[in-house]
């Protein structure tokens, strides 16, 4: 749950928090991209480096690293299971580059659950909705989004409640083999389940309740305008993306490489 964890809004008035949503936005776009157009460790080892300031102006560092730990477990499946699919495809052979784009594969989910976790961690539900709306997204849409939002961090903390209520009544979800350990996961899943049907409805008729839908036009009381930290971010955000796109062009003909880093650091040693 550590990872859902990383995905809470933290309320804070930091200049990370202040920043328009749809700048935001964008500057995770930019980083999304940036991560999957290149496939070398170094660029991926930069990318998770550069969102350091974010984390620590925004002062979620907390949060952000409940985020980090949960994200570990996944992009270790993810590296051996590159190691295994590159091994068995070698016919059993491993290079020391192997290691490498497995590594970079990792570390590229991580810089991605990064971004986004800053993102999430520092952009109210109300605001982002807002920030929809004002693109010109149906609110409809919107509405369903920041309510989804809203109930992914409520049903994490109703399904620890839920295993800690099972564990005080004697059951062990940690022993057994891996198809005895989803079994013993029935019994968590069925009330959470339950309750987040038990939930949706209660949520529709308050829905109703208020006549929500009866108006077309909406007007709201907070209007996004982009300030001049939205506009520095913005900037920021275009030059790193044409800088990647530049050196990407350039590699791509042979002009600049990237040197591996793998083997440079079993040179030094």
């Amino acid at each position: 749950m550590s990872v859902l964890e990383g995905f809470r809004f933290r309320g804070s008035d930091s200049p990370v928090h202040r920043l328009d949503p749809r700048i935001k936005f964008l500057y995770v776009c930019v980083i999304f991209f940036i991560a999957v157009i290149y496939t070398e460790l170094i660029p991926q080892i930069l990318l998770f480096l550069l969102q350091f300031p974010a984390v620590f102006i925004g002062k979620i560092s907390k949060q952000w690293m409940k985020s980090m730990r949960g994200a570990i477990f996944i992009a270790v499946f993810i590296l051996v299971s590159s190691l295994l699919s590159q091994y068995l495809y070698y016919g059993h052979t491993l290079a020391v580059s192997d290691y490498e784009y497995a590594l970079s594969m990792s570390i590229r989910f991580i810089v991605l659950v990064e971004s986004f976790s800053i993102f999430f961690l520092t952009t109210s539900p109300d605001h982002l909705g807002l920030a929809l709306e004002q693109t010109g997204v149906p609110y409809q849409f919107c509405f369903a989004f920041t309510t989804a939002v809203r109930f992914v961090p409520v049903l994490a903390d109703e399904a620890q409640i839920i295993i800690d209520a099972q564990k005080s009544r004697g059951m062990e979800l940690e022993k057994g083999n891996l198809l005895k350990r989803i079994r013993n996961y029935i019994p968590i899943l069925i009330p959470l389940i339950v309750n987040a049907v038990r939930r949706s409805l209660d949520l529709a008729e308050a829905m109703e309740s208020r006549a929500w839908g009866s108006v077309k036009k909406r007007s709201n009381y907070y209007i996004l305008e982009l300030k001049r930290g939205d506009y520095i971010l913005m900037v920021i955000s275009s030059i790193a993306l044409l800088i990647a796109l530049y050196l990407r062009f350039l590699t791509l003909q042979g002009v600049v490489t990237i040197p591996p880093l793998l083997p440079s650091i079993l040179n030094v040693e």
